[in-house]
C-alpha cells in the first residue's frame, strides 16, 4: 500500500465511529445532489470514497430495486459504520481503490463522488479510472456538503489560487481525463461540478 493510501486510511479510520454524529445535518444536500444526476429506475451507479454510505439510500432511491447500487471505500472502518447504519442494505460495499475498480469497463451510467477529489493522490488517473468504468453519455458528480470557502475555514486555511476544486483548475483536470464539465456550482451550502463522459 503506498504511503498516501495509508495516510488516508489513518485519517478515515480514527474519524469513521463519530463521522455521522460530526456531520448530522448532510442528508438533505446529499439527495439534492444525488438528484441531479439524472438517474432513472434500474440504473447502475458507484458511490466512489463513500465513507458510511450517505448517499447510499438516495441512491437506491433514485435506480430503484431493480437497479444496481454500489459503495466503495479504501477504509475498513468507515464501510463497517456504512454498515452498521444499515446502509449496506441499499448498495453493496467493496474494500477497494478507486485507482483499480473491479469493475468492467462502460459497466456503469453514473458514479458519485462525495469529498473524494482532494484524498485521490494521482487525481488525474485516478478520474481516468472512473471514466473508464462509466458508459460514454454517463455522468460523474464530484460533490461536497459545504463549498470551498466553507470547507478551508473549517479547516483553519485560505483558498489559493490553486485549490484543485477551483473551477479552472478542475475543469482542466476533468477535460484531461476524458470527462467535459457541464455544470459548476460552489455555495457556501454545497460544491457540485457535474461532468460526462464523451465517447
Amino acid at each position: 500500500m503506498s504511503d498516501d493510501h495509508t495516510h488516508v486510511q489513518e485519517f478515515f479510520t480514527a474519524r469513521a465511529a463519530d463521522w455521522d454524529r460530526r456531520f448530522p445535518d448532510d442528508g438533505p444536500a446529499y439527495a439534492a445532489a444525488v438528484a441531479e444526476l439524472g438517474l432513472r429506475e434500474g440504473g447502475r451507479v458507484l458511490d466512489a470514497g463513500c465513507g458510511t454510505g450517505r448517499a447510499l439510500p438516495a441512491l437506491r432511491g433514485a435506480v430503484g430495486r431493480s437497479g444496481v447500487v454500489l459503495g466503495a471505500d479504501l477504509t475498513p472502518a468507515m464501510l463497517r459504520e456504512a454498515a452498521r447504519a444499515g446502509r449496506d442494505r441499499d448498495g453493496a460495499l467493496l474494500l477497494t481503490d478507486v485507482a483499480r475498480l473491479p469493475l468492467c469497463s462502460s459497466s456503469l451510467d453514473a458514479v458519485f463522488a462525495a469529498g473524494l477529489i482532494a484524498h485521490l493522490p494521482q487525481p488525474g488517473e485516478n478520474l481516468r479510472e472512473i471514466r473508464r468504468v462509466v458508459r460514454p453519455g454517463g455522468v460523474l458528480a464530484l460533490f461536497h456538503p459545504v463549498g470551498r470557502a466553507a470547507l478551508a475555514a473549517r479547516q483553519g486555511r485560505r483558498l489559493t489560487p490553486d485549490d484543485l476544486r477551483a473551477e479552472p483548475n478542475l475543469r482542466a483536470l476533468l477535460t484531461g481525463a476524458g470527462w467535459r464539465m457541464t455544470s459548476y456550482v460552489d455555495e457556501d451550502t454545497r460544491f457540485l461540478a457535474l461532468a460526462v463522459r464523451d465517447a
